[in-house]
């Protein structure tokens, strides 16, 4: 398919408009000597730093479209994307979440935000969680959705049976559209409307893996971004 006629091209574009209409750029910033963090953020801070850490698959701009328009009047909005998603990059061989986390906590230094409050959804999740831990001081207010933060292998073997794969990778990096459409049913509380294959495709092959159209019904709920604010807003320090 042309990129021009690609709808997951097509509402890529649309999100980037979203996002400079609320007063983001798109930035780079290298963190270390082998590390390249690519992210969306204001050009300048005045307001309360809110880290926004995306899940497996996606890049920020698709994951948190909702929340960038909820929240951009209260807080500055970072949103980088994690370390082999979207432009993000390392010539490290570490691929765990601790070294994401790591990541993330040195381009916060970078940036010299002092303190912050970080959402981190499914991997990101445990991304924030690491973040937590290595700055109790910094990390203010944290929350954590859809993310199995105590995730065990029994926990892992009961999916890859039901799922009916033999690797986590399988399951969680289609190539196909009936794969994808697999992981699409095994990641929503509900059975998702029907979709064609070409779209499914489109996905993988012009957006490696955009799936949060359907994977994060949740977040494009009006009580789910209420209730983050409140959370985010009600206590002082």
């Amino acid at each position: 398919m042309f990129r021009w006629l690609s709808p997951v091209a097509l509402y890529g574009g649309f999100l980037r408009r979203c996002l400079t209409g609320a007063g983001l750029t798109s930035q780079t910033m290298q963190i270390d000597e082998e590390t390249t963090i690519h992210f969306w953020g204001p050009k300048s801070s005045i307001k309360p730093s809110l880290i926004l850490i995306h899940g497996f698959g996606p890049h920020g701009v698709w994951q948190w479209r909702p929340q960038i328009t909820f929240f951009s009047n209260t807080f500055d909005i970072y949103i980088p994307s994690l370390i082999f998603f979207g432009r993000s990059t390392t010539k490290s061989s570490d691929r765990s979440e601790v070294f994401q986390a790591t990541c993330i906590v040195k381009f916060l230094e970078k940036l010299g935000v002092q303190k912050c409050s970080v959402i981190g959804t499914s991997y990101g999740g445990f991304v924030a969680y690491h973040m937590a831990n290595m700055l109790p001081g910094k990390v203010q207010k944290v929350i954590i959705a859809s993310s199995l933060v105590t995730i065990k292998k029994k926990d892992v073997d009961g999916l890859l049976e039901r799922a009916k794969v033999d690797k986590i990778e399988d399951l969680m990096l289609p190539v196909t559209a009936s794969q994808l459409r697999t992981l699409i049913t095994f990641s929503v509380h509900r059975r998702p409307p029907y979709l064609p294959d070409f779209l499914f495709n489109d996905f993988i092959n012009v957006s490696l893996l955009l799936v949060p159209l359907l994977l994060l019904l949740f977040q494009n709920s009006y009580m789910f971004l209420f209730l983050t604010k409140l959370i985010l807003t009600s206590f002082s320090d």
